[in-house]
């Protein structure tokens, strides 16, 4: 079999991440959207926000009257039941005396006041939200961003703005809730540099205890482990701000100070884009500051790196290398700007133009209501189509909503169809967290297998008690299309859940398997999860990139990273499953969280290993060295044995596979950069990647524990 167009491999495991998490909420694992975004409800009244401005000069247009706006619905006209207007600079300019908001306007209290988007607490303000990302930013970077907010507060802020401080070192803090007092935000400022305080306060680098305590201030995320990871934390930071404020209904604007965020692999751009769907859908615009100002970057390098070998920096090779590392890091903060409304500052150490942008963006736009004609509760997309009486006027608004559902009461096709619709839609349902991981092996010279593995979390699925055990059905369907927008690959099953109630089901993720073969290229991959109690639907989407390993130096699949192997796995006939090995099939560890008392398994391939100069004349083994390592802080603090492969151990393959089992229970609680160290000692090539795992405390006992699902351990290191 040369290539498979469906998935070979199906199932639902339930993965044994016994993580301390808080008690988790709704959380939608959200990707690409139209911009604008999307407005749930749950009742017929639709609510959206609609900013006008002039064709010509882009000025944003005031005074316009309900009678000016119309709206439809799916091409259907409905009737305006509720109109207003909000002008931040009218309490500036014609009501001066309500211009001061007397001490901390706390978030909290006002979402407990708010019954109607225009409530007094919020109406005619301006909300700017201030993130600086300590963790990204070197000691000059900080400086520019701290000195540039401090003269905005000081020059620039005006009555009608209120400002919160949210900063991210080794937790997400909020630093200061929303207020107009410009003393209190200066000190809360000048925390961050040292220039007030001891620098050492809460939500500055290097914090002592109060930088990582959990008191009420602090944005909690749900489902801990995956917004654990250092590679995704200033995404998921983004995330959990807009849910933060996904109730405010006015408009808000994010100004994110980052000395750069570089995305690598799926697991990133899943992660931006859920952070992008939150901000879209939480009304939230992004203006991201690149905090390195103007750069001037040497052929050579800098002072902060080792001198250059080899011809690369007489070649232009070392400049170009400079010149994609900062476009990538430019690349992602891009993103989030442009995806979600707002605009990216870079190469330049003047930031005022960034706050400028922002109080531009957030002056004057309009709040139109209507109770929807159609209440069928059908689950379906309603388009809305906002126009004004005007023909010198481009408009901005949301661009629909999804109508509810009972699915209780739905048909069997009609729940088919329901699921059919919303793999095939531009939107994408948000009620179920989904979380993804997709990898590559080559299969043969021309085909590679990609399994993916789902994960939802146990506390988004509503159990039902049956017995002794929680029983649970979740529909599945994915689909992957090629780059011309065919389809090539798809997955539709029902999975059917049961689990011991000692097993806690409601406090573990469940994790669904399937796999691809596919050629060389870029795809784009959807899948939708449904629940089958309540009907609610999750969807993941991202692009993957399956690469073409003929040219590339050192040839290397995936490394999979795993806590968890099921025995007596079996590969289906003319079927190549990568990772079952030796009986055993090998679940990976989708958000890279791992206790002290469980293995961490490595598995992964060099292909094609050249032969040393022995073999020229048809003697000689090939030569592959390898090991594993664990950073924290850029110290090496373990590293396995030396492994020699010196034959290729899947010939049918040329490939010379390595598996590693390392307990962790020497390892401390915290965050580590696993590296994978491969070197092709008869070629001279290598490649070193990295992963990024958060290790945790064992697990507390409990009167009835799960069956182990690890073998025990027997080595520090093990590997074949």
């Amino acid at each position: 079999m040369r290539q498979r167009t469906q998935s070979g491999w199906r199932r639902a495991i339930a993965a044994m991440v016994c993580a301390a998490l808080v008690a988790p909420a709704s959380l939608p694992a959200q990707d690409s959207l139209p911009r604008g975004g999307v407005v749930r409800v749950e009742n017929r009244m639709v609510l959206t926000n609609v900013i006008v401005r002039d064709k010509r000069t882009g000025e944003l247009v005031r005074g316009l009257k309900q009678s000016d706006f119309s709206i439809s619905e799916n091409n259907k006209p409905q009737r305006l039941e509720t109109f207003d207007f909000e002008d931040v600079t009218k309490l500036a300019v014609e009501q001066p005396e309500q211009a001061t908001v007397s001490g901390e306007l706390s978030a909290t209290a006002l979402l407990n006041k708010i019954a109607h988007p225009s409530a007094p607490a919020l109406r005619d303000h301006r909300l700017l939200v201030m993130f600086f990302d300590l963790s990204s930013m070197q000691v000059d970077d900080l400086d520019r961003a701290v000195l540039a907010a401090q003269e905005f507060i000081k020059t620039k802020m005006e009555p009608a703005d209120l400002v919160a401080l949210v900063s991210m070192s080794t937790a997400l803090k909020v630093d200061q809730d929303f207020t107009a007092d410009k003393d209190v935000l200066l000190k809360r400022v000048g925390v961050y540099n040292g220039t007030e305080g001891t620098g050492l306060e809460v939500g500055s680098e290097g914090g002592g205890t109060d930088a990582t305590s959990d008191d009420s201030s602090s944005y909690v995320p749900d489902d801990s482990e995956y917004n654990a990871l250092n590679t995704d934390r200033e995404l998921y930071a983004i995330r959990t701000i807009a849910q933060s404020l996904a109730r405010v209904d006015q408009r808000k604007s994010l100004l994110y100070f980052s000395g750069g965020l570089t995305r690598n692999g799926i697991e990133n751009e899943a992660a931006l884009r859920e952070a992008v769907g939150a901000a879209m859908r939480a009304n939230i615009s992004i203006y991201s500051v690149d905090t390195r100002g103007l750069q001037a970057l040497p052929p050579v390098g800098d002072a902060s790196k080792g001198s250059l070998r080899g011809k690369s920096a007489y070649s232009g090779a070392a400049m170009q290398a400079q010149l994609n590392g900062n476009f990538s890091s430019q690349e992602t903060l891009a993103t989030l700007s442009t995806d979600t409304g707002g605009t990216a500052f870079f190469d330049s150490n003047n930031f005022a133009p960034a706050f400028q942008k922002a109080q531009a963006d957030s002056s004057a736009y309009y709040i139109l209501g209507y109770h929807a004609t159609n209440a069928a509760k059908d689950g379906s997309f309603r388009r809305l189509t906002v126009k004004v009486n005007r023909p010198d006027v481009k408009l901005e608004y949301r661009t629909g909503y999804y109508a509810p559902v009972d699915f209780q009461h739905a048909k069997s096709e009609d729940r088919e169809l329901q699921l059919t619709q919303q793999l095939e839609s531009d939107m994408s349902a948000t009620d179920v967290s989904v979380y993804l991981q997709a990898l590559y092996f080559r299969q043969d010279a021309e085909h590679y297998v990609v399994p993916v593995s789902l994960v939802v979390p146990g506390s988004q699925i509503p159990f039902n008690a049956n017995g002794d055990r929680d029983k649970a059905t979740l529909d599945v369907a994915g689909v992957v299309k090629n780059g011309q927008g065919l389809t090539v690959g798809g997955a539709r099953e029902t999975v059917k859940l049961a689990f011991d109630q000692a097993q806690q089901a409601r406090s573990r993720n469940i994790q669904y398997q399937t796999g691809f073969a596919l050629v060389p290229g870029s795809y784009h991959l959807k899948f939708v999860v449904r629940e089958n109690q309540t009907g609610r639907m999750g969807t993941f989407e991202t692009r993957i990139q399956v690469p073409d390993l003929k040219k590339a130096p050192l040839k290397m699949s995936s490394v999979v990273l795993s806590s968890q192997q099921t025995q007596g796995a079996t590969e289906r006939k003319h079927e190549f499953n990568p990772l079952i090995r030796d009986g055993a099939e090998w679940v990976p560890n989708v958000p890279h969280v791992f206790r002290q008392d469980q293995h961490l398994y490595v598995l992964y391939e060099v292909y094609d290993p050249a032969k040393n100069k022995q073999a020229a004349a048809g003697a000689g083994p090939v030569r592959v060295l390898t090991s594993i390592e664990f950073l924290t802080g850029g110290v090496k603090v373990y590293e396995t044995p030396l492994v020699a492969a010196e034959s290729l151990n899947v010939p049918e393959r040329g490939a010379a596979a390595f598996q590693f089992d390392v307990p962790l229970e020497k390892l401390k609680p915290g965050l580590y950069t696993v590296q994978v160290n491969v070197v092709d000692d008869a070629a001279g090539s290598f490649s070193f990647p990295r992963a990024s795992i958060l290790i945790q405390p064992p697990a507390a006992p409990v009167s009835a524990p799960a069956p182990a699902s690890t073998p025990a351990a027997a080595a520090p290191a093990q590997s074949k």
